[in-house]
């Protein structure tokens, strides 16, 4: 049986620490793969600040890490799409509050993935490029395609054009980076905001028009840019982007339909060591004034709004869709970008820490990686 190594988070905010894990079989439907990446998310960053907050259900210590790309080494009953050898990139799910196990954290050398929530990938796809995908790809396919929330059309290869425009607020982070191209990959076109400097970037993906989020005027501009097009609704990445998106949807015809990816939580100085209580109380006259200002304008306007939680997918068609019928040969066949880049920080256990601040301090347009 092979030796196992992960980085463990043992206490709220204390660095990783790399020592021995367990290593076991897959379950029915499940794969074991040998980790050759993975990426992090300011998700892990955050459950690692404030463990008890985020994921209640986890008890220390903990495997965390939900973007993974390796070889396949066991096949568990009932899977069929792998075979030993495979080379494949998973959405690793140990954290979430369902499956909550060690073994199924992508912070290790071996992990366990369900069968449904991995793809294979091609040997013109290096393992570093293919673990930028799981977390965003799962979350921008939650929001997109999950009947509770926008329900657009699944992708294909030759989608037919649906004649609709998706809003795509914050297009180069690593959720709409992947928004972006399964929306175009459905049939859709995308109306997108980022920073100027990444204006080429998002328009690489597949938008079609891009507007500054940061400009006081981006959105009467984007309500004259849907002139005369049907909205898709929207997909809200950022911390200001939900209201914004909000007024968008309200003024342009089409779907009134807001899916939020961001909640206007900082936790940035609980990862420097504020106590959780204190900073909640900080915060909380904003994020009062954030779920009143929400709850007003999408009651009086008639807009449904919902937070996307990446791995619900999980439980329903969207998975098999996206994992399964979508994304290998999109990949294959080089219709996919693995998007944004990798920044490989290190290539062992121990550099996890290191990319987990090195994300934590900010990147734009990228994701960071270590290499395993």
């Amino acid at each position: 049986m092979p030796r196992n190594e992960a980085a463990w988070l043992v206490r709220r905010n204390a660095p990783l620490e790399v020592k021995e894990s367990p290593y076991l079989p897959p379950l029915d439907n499940q794969i074991v793969i040998r980790n050759r990446a993975v990426a992090v998310n300011p998700f892990d960053w955050m459950i690692q600040a404030a463990p008890g907050m985020i994921c209640p259900w986890m008890k220390l210590p903990f495997v965390l890490g939900s973007d993974c790309s390796g070889e396949v080494v066991e096949v568990g009953k009932g899977v069929s799409r792998f075979k030993v050898g495979d080379r494949v990139l998973g959405h690793a799910l140990g954290v979430d509050k369902k499956r909550n196990d060690v073994t199924e954290g992508a912070f290790q050398h071996y992990t366990r993935l369900l069968e449904h929530m991995s793809s294979p990938i091609p040997s013109t796809l290096s393992f570093e490029s293919a673990a930028v995908l799981p977390l965003g790809l799962s979350t921008a396919a939650c929001g997109l395609f999950q009947k509770d929330h926008l329900a657009l059309q699944h992708p294909s290869r030759n989608p037919p054009h649906t004649g609709e425009t998706l809003l795509v607020w914050g297009g180069s982070t690593s959720v709409g980076s992947n928004a972006i191209q399964l929306a175009v990959a459905a049939g859709y076109d995308v109306i997108a905001t980022a920073s100027p400097a990444n204006f080429a970037y998002v328009r690489s993906l597949g938008a079609t028009q891009v507007l500054d989020y940061s400009d006081p005027n981006v959105v009467r501009d984007l309500i004259k840019m849907f002139a005369g097009k049907l909205c898709a609704g929207a997909l809200a990445i950022g911390a200001t982007s939900a209201g914004c998106c909000l007024d968008v949807v309200h003024a342009v015809a089409g779907r009134k339909f807001v899916s939020m990816a961001t909640f206007p939580l900082d936790f940035t100085r609980m990862a420097r060591g504020a106590a959780i209580p204190m900073e909640m109380m900080r915060q909380s006259p904003r994020l009062s004034s954030f779920v009143i200002s929400l709850l007003v304008k999408s009651r009086v306007r008639g807009i449904r709004t919902k937070a996307i939680y990446g791995s619900t997918l999980m439980d329903n068609e969207v998975s098999r869709a996206v994992y399964g019928k979508f994304l290998p040969a999109a990949l294959a066949e080089q219709r996919y970008t693995a998007a944004p880049k990798p920044e490989v920080v290190g290539r062992e256990l121990d550099s996890i820490q290191q990319a987990l601040s090195l994300q934590r301090s900010g990147v734009s347009a990228k994701k960071v990686v270590v290499a395993l």
